[in-house]
């Protein structure tokens, strides 16, 4: 019981940052407008740090996520919100790792970073992210 809990509050938390993430993502469009984005990094690898690449979660799913999402961040979002959705990725990439590690949270955990992609889909596309 507990341990669905848990799960349940972490993936309330993703859903929450994502949600949070879109309000700023507004904000900071507007306050953009009229600039170009910066050019997307050659290959969303070459844009991750050796730390950021070693950290896998260990499930599909959120891995492919949290890569996509870096690449965004990393070729779209510019420079001075950048740091916001840093925070966010490494968040995730805490909580999910936890969750990862025990068998009996594992196989749900699939599902939320399915849910968090599409909630990260519609609000990244105000920075023209596809993922």
């Amino acid at each position: 019981m507990f341990k669905q809990l848990s799960l349940m509050l972490c993936i309330l938390f993703a859903l929450v940052l994502v949600g949070c993430n879109k309000e700023g993502t507004e904000k900071n469009a507007n306050s953009t407008a009229g600039t170009k984005p910066p050019a997307m990094a050659a290959s969303p690898m070459a844009a991750m740090s050796p730390g950021t690449m070693a950290e896998k979660i260990g499930v599909p799913e959120c891995d492919d996520f949290i890569t996509k999402y870096d690449a965004c961040i990393t070729g779209h979002v510019p420079e001075a919100a950048r740091a916001q959705y840093k925070t966010s990725i490494e968040q995730w990439r805490s909580s999910w790792h936890k969750l990862a590690a025990n068998p009996q949270t594992k196989a749900t955990l699939a599902a939320a970073c399915k849910t968090a992609a599409e909630q990260a889909r519609t609000s990244m596309k105000t920075y023209n992210c596809t993922f």
